[in-house]
């Protein structure tokens, strides 16, 4: 029998049985994650009540602001404090459009995406990517624990600058670069205040700057639409949960009434009706798999991936983020699709990611994640769609809609 080296314990393991033995050390590494998580949340104050809150801000064990570590570009940001601000709105954006920098991070000179692509090449499956994307990693001195949100969104940003010219005239005022979380935090506050997500507004009371307070999907969505983004918003609900407005009984359950969730609109648009019937969330990975295969391939496939135009998908469910940017399918034996999301982690190392897929040893553990993996009780994608929004486009996109796919 041939025998391969598991690239997470080193040891020798059945080639047929690899892919199985991986994937219980990934699961084993949820299952930490989620204790450890569990911990925090005993020793966390009670959160506030009367939160009219829906799905899916990544939780906060802290119901008080903090300041952000200050870098220079925070500090330039803080001279126009709060009372000195203008109170004209085109002020404020021309003020941050003016003091933004560029955030900074470890960039993977080869092309992350083309590294796993050729590592993709190699394995006996179908895979389907997003384009290009850079990974951005929470880090201890500035965001670890709490920023996971905001460098989901620097990575969906870097795919739309780089991917679509309309974006990138539009996006953080033209300047075509990602910027840093204070910069996107200002540029938040400026959405609320021209009427983006009104319940959210309220939820943080307008003001998120300079805070460590978790964000979620539904933020990602309210800041790409203020720049005329067509973003979107898909619920998946593995237990058919009836969701109170506003009702909170502890600190895990500020999650579900952010948004109007238009029960009319159906199933998704990238799934159909039968997906919903599917056994726990395999509605999710056919969603994921019919959103990324629904455009022409960007380039010609070779050894079974493929790569498109397909923004990469902010990725929530509670407690976390991360983004989807494709997805594997394998034929089993038994004449079955074994699917995995490639999904990328602000938690992990980029450096580390980086040198696993070079060397192709180990860099399954940071990107695949299999249906066994999905045991939360809900989770949460955005995506956007092509083109810019404008006149009465722009006023519906300010209250967030998403739609319901029940598992």
């Amino acid at each position: 029998m041939n025998y391969s080296c598991c690239p997470i314990c080193e040891n020798p393991i059945p080639i047929n049985e690899i892919e199985w033995h991986v994937n219980n050390h990934l699961e084993d590494d949820e299952f930490a994650k989620d204790m450890e998580l569990a911990q925090q949340i005993a020793l966390a104050p009670p959160s506030p009540p009367q939160i009219d809150r829906s799905f899916c801000l990544d939780f906060d064990p802290e119901s008080v602001f903090e300041e952000v570590p200050e870098s220079s570009t925070s500090r330039d940001l803080k001279s126009g404090s709060r009372k000195n601000e203008p109170k004209d709105i085109d002020e404020q954006i021309c003020c941050i459009i003016s003091l933004q920098s560029k955030a900074i991070f470890y960039k993977v000179e080869s092309g992350l995406m083309t590294l796993l692509k050729n590592c993709l090449e190699l394995e006996n499956s179908t895979s389907i990517l997003s384009g290009y994307v850079d990974h951005f990693q929470s880090t201890r001195s500035e965001d670890m624990g709490w920023g996971c949100g905001w460098r989901n969104i620097q990575m969906v940003s870097s795919h739309l600058l780089m991917e679509r010219p309309e974006a990138r005239k539009v996006l953080f005022g033209g300047s075509e670069y990602v910027p840093e979380i204070g910069s996107l935090q200002r540029w938040l506050e400026v959405a609320w205040q021209r009427g983006f997500d009104i319940v959210g507004s309220k939820f943080f009371k307008g003001e998120i700057y300079g805070s460590k307070k978790w964000i979620g999907t539904t933020e990602c969505a309210a800041l790409l639409c203020f720049f005329g983004l067509r973003a979107k918003i898909v619920d998946f609900d593995g237990k058919g949960n009836k969701r109170d407005v506003g009702r909170v009984d502890k600190p895990m359950d500020r999650f579900v009434a952010r948004r109007d969730i238009d029960a009319k609109e159906g199933p998704a648009k990238f799934g159909d009706g039968s997906t919903q019937n599917s056994k726990g969330y395999q509605a999710l990975i056919d969603w994921v798999w019919s959103y990324f295969s629904e455009q022409k391939p960007k380039e010609s496939q070779r050894r079974g991936v493929v790569v498109t135009n397909k923004m990469p998908l902010y990725f929530q469910h509670q407690g976390h983020s991360r983004t989807i940017i494709g997805i594997q399918a394998k034929h089993q034996k038994n004449g079955q699709q074994q699917y995995n999301l490639l999904v990328l982690d602000p938690a992990h190392n980029t450096e580390a990611l980086e040198r696993s897929l070079k060397e192709n040893c180990g860099w399954q553990k940071f990107l695949k994640r299999g249906l066994h993996t999905l045991r939360k009780p809900q989770y949460q994608l955005c995506y956007v769609d092509p083109g810019i929004a404008r006149g009465e486009e722009i006023e519906k996109l300010k209250d967030l809609t998403s739609v319901l796919i029940e598992c």
